[in-house]
This record gives structure tokens, C-alpha cells and sequence, in this order.
């Protein structure tokens, strides 16, 4: 699967061949969850996310976005405008957090959860950035 950023810098990469499952295993016993650990996975800023997003290249300067945020409701919301734009014929991304069953029902395309390849494809190419800032996971 062909991915939006350049993989110039995947020289320090070193886990190649994984499966979807051993991926999503390496996700959440690598990166600090909230949950376990929150004095160790609390950031006051949000450097992480810039170099992640610099890393990729930077999501948000790529496409117009919506970011919802506040205590109770975020879910609902995200979902209700992102099949209102997709009902206008806007291709949407959703991204919301916990999952119940998936590790992908958390990212979708036009309603669709993202392909196993691409998790893995994703933090392959990622992986060499998680390794040097070491962000969390929050959860």
C-alpha cells in the first residue's frame, strides 16, 4: 500500500514482517497507556504530536479538519457530521478513541474501517519516531 509521506527515513527501522496482530501488540506494550501509567504517559505539551505529525508529513496543513473536543459527546458528534459531509459527497477520515472489538474500528474512511495492511504499513514506517520521542498512548 502506498503511503502519503516519504520513507526516507526508515534507515532505523527494525521490525519488518509483522502481522496485524503482532502490530497491534507492539502498539499498546511499546507506548505508555494513560490508564496503567499516568504519571509516565502525561505530556503538559504537545511536542510529541508535532513531531509525529512532522514525521508524516504534518496531517493537518494536508486537508481541512474538524477537531471535537469536551467531556461527554465527542463520539456522537464525530459521528453524525462525518456522514453529514459524507452524505454531501465529502470523503471523510473519523478517528475517535476507545475501540471496543478493533484496534481500526478507531480510524474510517467514508465509514469504513482502515485495512489491517495499512495499520501495519503505518507503524512500520512510524516506528523509528515512536522510538526516539517516545509518546503515549492515551487511551
Amino acid at each position: 500500500m502506498k503511503l502519503p509521506w516519504p520513507r526516507s527515513w526508515q534507515l532505523f527501522f527494525t521490525f519488518a514482517g509483522m502481522d496485524y496482530q503482532a502490530t497491534i501488540a507492539y502498539l499498546f506494550n511499546r507506548l505508555p497507556m494513560f490508564s496503567r501509567i499516568v504519571a509516565a504517559a502525561y505530556k503538559e505539551d504537545i511536542d510529541n504530536t508535532v513531531s509525529l505529525c512532522a514525521a508524516i508529513p504534518n496531517p493537518p496543513l494536508q486537508f481541512h479538519s474538524v477537531h471535537i473536543a469536551g467531556t461527554n459527546g465527542k463520539g456522537s458528534v464525530s459521528h453524525m457530521l462525518a456522514a453529514i459531509l459524507q452524505s454531501a459527497g465529502y470523503k471523510t477520515g473519523l478517528y475517535t478513541s476507545p475501540h471496543l472489538k478493533d484496534f481500526r474500528e478507531r480510524i474510517r474512511i467514508n465509514g469504513k474501517m482502515i485495512p489491517e495492511d495499512f495499520v501495519i504499513q503505518f507503524t512500520e514506517d512510524i516506528q523509528p519516531r515512536i522510538a526516539e520521542i517516545e509518546p503515549s498512548f492515551l487511551n
